[in-house]
């Protein structure tokens, strides 16, 4: 696959010496061009991308904590509104569609490189667009790594794949290394970790794991059955770590699962997601909270009569940066509880 920018040329190199920018001239000369591996594709950058659209909220605030804001023209495909501390970085970009863009509208932005949350967005289905006609056209493409399916030694998908933070940070380090700026990649990742480190040490003390759960993230119509977090996604890696049993045994990462289903199993504890969306009638967390409380089924529930309900961003019940946000706000939300007492 060839590169989206040309190398830096003899004129451009001199200009940029003699403004001063020798350092990051020779910088760009010693790492680029470079190759890198995502979701069974290689990547192959010149010199890092001068003009990005996000497809997904994921990586459009992963590429603002990286500080490239500046390199953003486009986004889309949002959940929730932009952290409030991009409030004002993400004002002066355009927004090019609330869920998914056209691929002309993509292209209409002349980017040299697409990020895109979901491989159905630019993969085999490819809903914006498949990756080789973006390819076709000279822009590169980079679907975050929690969406590459696991393949087996004979390239077959081994199947769904288990959330782990590991598949963030290498989404963070190989888009790091695509910009150059690495080192503040490697600050995040460590960040992050020792957040992790921090809520399990204090979630180990607890005795968690005699309690379950359930995620509800929406639902088509408020009436039918929920979108609930199967054993695969983030969900099941905030449990995990808490040490709180999943009710939910399905290996997809969002099964429908009737409610009848859901009560019999009684959970303790039922996480519902918040979202800015209003693609279906469940995106609503007031309309998930009236029918808990009201609904013949749900209203019995363990976890409802004892108002044991912890509302969430929906985008840290996703594979993004807010996930560790996610869960802190999970043990905080338990040790409120204070099951220990019950």
């Amino acid at each position: 696959m060839s590169g989206l920018i040309k190398p830096v040329s003899s004129f451009m190199l001199l200009a940029w010496v003699l403004a001063g920018g020798a350092t990051t001239a020779f910088s760009h000369q010693q790492n680029f061009p470079l190759t890198v591996e995502n979701c069974g594709q290689n990547i192959r950058v010149n010199l890092p991308p001068q003009r990005v659209v996000t497809i997904g909220q994921a990586s459009t605030e992963l590429l603002y904590h990286l500080g490239l804001h500046d390199r953003v023209v486009g986004t889309s495909n949002w959940f929730t509104d932009v952290s409030e501390e991009f409030d004002q970085v993400n004002s002066r970009i355009e927004r090019l569609a609330d869920n998914f863009p056209s691929f002309e509208r993509v292209v209409s932005k002349r980017p040299d490189l697409v990020t895109a949350d979901f491989m159905f967005a630019v993969g085999p289905q490819g809903v914006v667009g498949k990756r080789e006609q973006f390819h076709s056209l000279g822009v590169n493409t980079y679907v975050m790594d929690s969406e590459c399916p696991e393949l087996r030694t004979d390239g077959a998908s081994s199947g769904p794949v288990v959330f782990s933070l590991d598949k963030l940070f290498q989404s963070i380090r190989n888009l790091s290394r695509i910009f150059d700026v690495q080192h503040r990649g490697e600050a995040l990742i460590s960040e992050i970790k020792n957040r992790e480190s921090a809520v399990i040490l204090q979630s180990s003390q607890q005795g968690y794991e005699k309690l379950s759960a359930v995620f509800w993230f929406s639902s088509a119509d408020i009436q039918m059955d929920p979108w609930v977090a199967g054993s695969t996604g983030v969900p099941a890696w905030m449990l995990a770590s808490l040490g709180i049993r999943n009710v939910i045994d399905a290996k997809e990462e969002w099964p429908s699962v009737g409610w009848e289903s859901i009560a019999r199993a009684n959970p303790d504890i039922l996480v519902i997601a918040e979202m800015t969306r209003r693609r279906f009638d469940g995106d609503d967390y007031r309309k998930k909270l009236e029918f808990l409380r009201t609904d013949s089924v749900t209203r019995h529930m363990d976890a409802v009569l004892n108002d044991r309900i912890v509302i969430m961003d929906a985008q840290a019940m996703r594979a993004t940066l807010r996930s560790i946000d996610g869960l802190e706000k999970l043990s905080a939300a338990l040790k409120d509880m204070d099951f220990a007492r019950e």
